[in-house]
């Protein structure tokens, strides 16, 4: 894995072009520590820096930049490319190789096809740079899933594209201005979505897309692979066979995407939670490998937040190479102010902590580790996606006033409140049918009675703030609510959640977690289900393959049993988070209140601060459980505070 920047200048400032390129990819340094390089073309004024973690080719053969053969192209790449060895042979015994790298091959590729027909047979995680330097264009590819990120921009007329947002600011003459809608996009979502950037003039090239500039300075954006085309083509396409017949092909399919990810020239893991994603991924390693597979479990002493004795018990019956550690909350805490410089751009995602800290884990032992990241957005996992339209079904019959009352009534007793009458009836309860913070879920579905259809309803599940009330006159862009327009030619609305989650939620929440707490570390992190190849079959699955009666990932689950007892796996799904909530009113309320204090709040002249103090102050009281709310405000916050040390100027309408 590696991280990579460049320019391409229409003037030529003072600062020497290497120099400035040397200093963009110093700020990488933690995505590639093994190696750097640089390449200007001084005609052009095009620079491209580099920063490598080697995982392929460990040799100076794999080096970077790196020119093709003729000389024409030049490219900076970071990810893998697993089905190199299939299309080096593809390719033929006329080229001639200076080593083993999937660089080397992706460059003869784009010679003998073109670009666009080379990327179509790439299997797998990349965003690279690609010069070409006989029809002066630059080319900007990221992969269909958005598994590795790549921002660009302009900076004084010159254009600009980095890996993170931290090159960006080595750059001369980028100033970093605030961009309010994005920031309105943030606080409903907790994250910022593709194409947008929390920084004005600078964009996320949107996953399975082709960015293209000439020498004229024309811009062209082409999209390669859509995820609503296979959705599309999929719902034409249903698989008609017996149960067991189809559970078999996803089997084979994953199986050939996990074996791809196990090729490496450097020690190789898994990330294992003990649920149904990881637990997949690490039985279909083990199942592969003529050794024990190195597993990691971050295990945390707050039983409602704790999934490493369930990850042991997989780890155990599967025969794996297995190391957990349990973290104090003290040691989780310690690693909070340093998130924003991890996450980059404002990102609040509480699971970011333990990705984090499991990344670190895994670093000591391995180079690479897989994850099985995705699942939940491929094959129903979320409990959203069959809740929502059991919860609308039951609530569309009575008068939205009516609704609205018992809403009240609902939101009349605090989280916790219901959280001790849960618990005096929860014995007699199914263990298997218990549900954590009891309380936080009724207050949810008190939302949900207050809204007047099902998309309304998919819209409050996923969002946190409403823009409007805590980022005054900061238009907020249309981006979610248009996903979910886009795809209201699926038949339900099940699919069309996870539609709007493999091209939004997915992308820019969960792999941009992994991406930025995996290579903080210099850890290079996988993630087979998501394989283009295995997303293409998951949209031909009806939906009784992913939902039925009630239980998620069913054909996801029907694999894994052939591995794993179905006892070991069977258990409300927890997530993979820490007790923010409590944090927020112990140990971490200093922090906060610092944050959250009318000073700060005002100083930056962003939010509503009566609002967000008086959230603060029901969150201490224990009357309400806002502890994703304030997490946003207080991881931009924070992000914000450390990173104004260097913004020339903050704040843009």
């Amino acid at each position: 894995m590696c991280g990579i920047a460049g320019f391409w200048q229409t003037k030529r400032g003072t600062q020497p072009p290497l120099e400035v390129l040397q200093h963009m990819g110093t700020a990488l340094a933690h995505r590639g520590p093994d190696d750097s390089g640089c390449f200007y073309d001084s005609a052009t004024g095009v620079g491209l820096s580099f920063r490598r973690l080697s995982i392929l080719d460990l040799s100076p053969a794999g080096h970077q930049p790196m020119h093709s053969a003729s000389g024409r192209y030049t490219i900076i790449f970071n990810g893998e490319v697993y089905n190199c060895e299939e299309i080096r042979k593809e390719l033929g015994p006329g080229s001639k190789w200076c080593g083993h790298s999937d660089t080397e091959v992706m460059l003869e590729a784009f010679e003998r096809w073109g670009v666009e027909a080379a990327v179509q047979r790439f299997v797998g995680m990349f965003a690279f740079a690609l010069w070409d330097g006989r029809e002066r264009q630059l080319f900007l590819v990221r992969d269909r899933l958005g598994i590795k990120p790549l921002y660009y921009g302009f900076a004084d007329q010159d254009f600009v594209f980095a890996s993170e947002l931290k090159a960006f600011l080595e750059y001369p003459g980028f100033v970093a201005r605030i961009d309010r809608g994005a920031l309105a996009l943030y606080m409903r979502l907790n994250y910022v979505p593709s194409p947008h950037c929390i920084y004005q003039g600078l964009y996320k090239l949107p996953p399975g897309h082709i960015l293209v500039l000439n020498s004229q300075g024309e811009l062209k954006l082409h999209q390669y692979w859509s995820a609503s085309e296979i959705a599309r083509n999929g719902l034409q396409s249903r698989l008609q066979a017996p149960d067991a017949e189809i559970v078999s092909q996803l089997e084979e399919e994953l199986l050939r995407s996990v074996k791809l990810r196990m090729i490496a020239d450097v020690p190789l893991g898994a990330f294992l939670s003990g649920g149904v994603d990881s637990s997949t991924v690490v039985a279909l390693m083990q199942a592969q490998s003529s050794r024990p597979v190195k597993t990691f479990t971050i295990g945390f002493h707050e039983d409602d937040y704790n999934e490493a004795a369930q990850a042991k018990c997989v780890a155990m019956h599967l025969g794996t190479d297995h190391t957990e550690l349990y973290v104090t909350s003290q040691e989780a805490m310690k690693v909070i102010p340093s998130l924003s410089t991890i996450y980059d751009e404002p990102f609040a995602d509480p699971s970011q902590l333990p990705t984090y800290l499991v990344s670190k884990l895994a670093r000591r032992s391995v180079t690479v580790s897989l994850s099985g990241d995705g699942g939940d957005e491929l094959f129903g996992g979320y409990n959203r996606y069959f809740r929502t339209t059991a919860i609308w079904n039951s609530l569309k019959w009575a008068p939205r006033p009516v609704r609205s009352m018992a809403a009240r009534l609902m939101y009349s007793v605090p989280p916790a409140g219901i959280d001790r009458m849960y618990g005096w009836i929860q014995p007699v309860i199914p263990a298997r049918k218990r549900l954590p913070a009891m309380g936080d879920k009724v207050h949810k579905l008190a939302a949900f009675m207050e809204c007047q259809d099902s998309e309304a309803m998919y819209m409050r599940a996923l969002s946190y703030w409403t823009p409007s009330d805590v980022v005054p006159d900061s238009p907020e862009p249309e981006t979610l609510r248009q996903s979910i327009r886009d795809s209201a030619w699926l038949p339900c609305i099940e699919e069309r959640m996870m539609l709007a989650d493999l091209v939004n939620y997915l992308p820019d929440d969960i792999l941009t977690k992994v991406d930025r707490a995996s290579m903080a570390v210099s850890l290079e992190a996988r993630v087979p289900v998501i394989d283009h190849r295995v997303v293409e079959f998951a949209w031909r699955l009806p939906l009784q393959f992913k939902i039925r009666n009630g239980i998620s990932k069913w054909a996801l689950r029907q694999v894994l049993y052939k591995y794993v007892p179905s006892h070991m796996i069977e258990r409300p799904k927890m997530g993979f988070g820490v007790p923010i909530d409590s944090w927020l009113r112990g140990p971490l309320q200093e922090w906060a209140e610092e944050l959250l204090s009318n000073d700060s709040l005002e100083r930056h002249g962003f939010f509503n601060v009566q609002l967000i103090r008086r959230k603060w102050r029901e969150h201490l009281s224990g009357a309400n459980n806002w502890q994703y709310l304030l997490w946003g405000v207080l991881m931009f916050q924070d992000w914000f505070s450390k990173c104004n040390l260097r913004l020339r100027s903050s704040v843009a309408s």
